[in-house]
């Protein structure tokens, strides 16, 4: 397997997690704050760069798999988070 394809199934894997009980608003406009730092954004900037460049170190293509991974993640997160708002209000 082809580490490009992790993210893509870590995803899916993770679409398939379901909330057994309701997400509160409150957890839900919680789960929204979660997110990168200004400097994890910088870093992020400066990783790809170097990538477009093809100049990424091993250590550094192991350190951008991770913010990829964590960024899905945080994107699930935030889906499942709006969703459960989107979903309180028209109820």
């Amino acid at each position: 397997m082809k580490a490009t394809s992790l993210p893509a199934i870590e995803a899916a894997v993770w679409e398939g997690i379901h909330i057994e009980e309701e997400l509160s608003p409150t957890a839900a406009r919680a789960l929204l704050k979660f997110h990168f730092s200004q400097r994890d954004h910088e870093r992020m900037r400066h990783l790809s760069a170097k990538a477009r460049a093809g100049e990424l170190t091993s250590q550094e293509e192991t350190e951008i798999d991770a913010y990829e991974r964590l960024g899905c993640l945080l994107d699930i997160l935030h889906s499942k988070a709006r969703q459960a708002l989107k979903e309180r209000a028209s109820s």
